[in-house]
């Protein structure tokens, strides 16, 4: 049976690149791999960081059935798959977020600004390009990498702490 996951060609490209980009991450505590899809790069995350309590968000009942059979068949028990959007997740509850191909670098790091606790990763995966952090993030790495002769990086962004300063408030006339 035929599920076009991936789009047309061999699939090993993916699975280099999502090997590559979570190499080194170091990740702990709960994760989101939003827009997951064919389980790139969650399912490598998973191997790689197995502490890690995943949690694959995707939208289409189809790609949600093929995720539960990957982590079934994968023995995965660190890896949950909701159907949905991260509309329904909590908010400020997650050390890392991860996507590849979800949504522009833009939105998805806007996206993640809500979902991030401070000092939380988010970690985009580019065609070798590095996009701007906004005003929610400092860049905190960028890992370069070739897959199949083609410029990958895995650009990593931490979450600014919440500024809660003290506000000014001017005093009325005459005091």
């Amino acid at each position: 049976m035929v599920m076009d996951l991936v789009g047309p060609g061999p699939v090993d490209e993916h699975f280099l690149d999502a090997d590559a980009a979570v190499a080194g991450l170091a990740a702990s505590g709960d994760w989101l791999d939003l827009g997951s899809g064919a389980g790139f790069p969650g399912i490598a995350l998973a191997i790689h960081w197995p502490a890690v309590r995943l949690t694959m968000v995707e939208r289409r009942q189809k790609r949600c059935a093929f995720l539960r059979e990957v982590i079934a068949q994968g023995g995965l028990a660190n890896v949950t798959v909701v159907e949905g959007d991260s509309r329904t997740l909590p908010r400020a509850a997650w050390q890392g977020v991860i996507s590849r191909a979800y949504k522009p670098p833009v939105e998805f790091l806007a996206e993640a600004a809500t979902l991030l606790v401070p000092g939380g990763l988010a970690v985009v995966l580019t065609a070798g390009g590095e996009p701007a952090a906004g005003e929610d993030f400092d860049l905190h790495e960028t890992l370069r990498y070739m897959v199949l002769g083609k410029p990958r990086a895995s650009v990593r962004f931490r979450r600014r702490p919440v500024d809660r300063g003290t506000r000014c408030q001017t005093a009325p006339p005459g005091l």
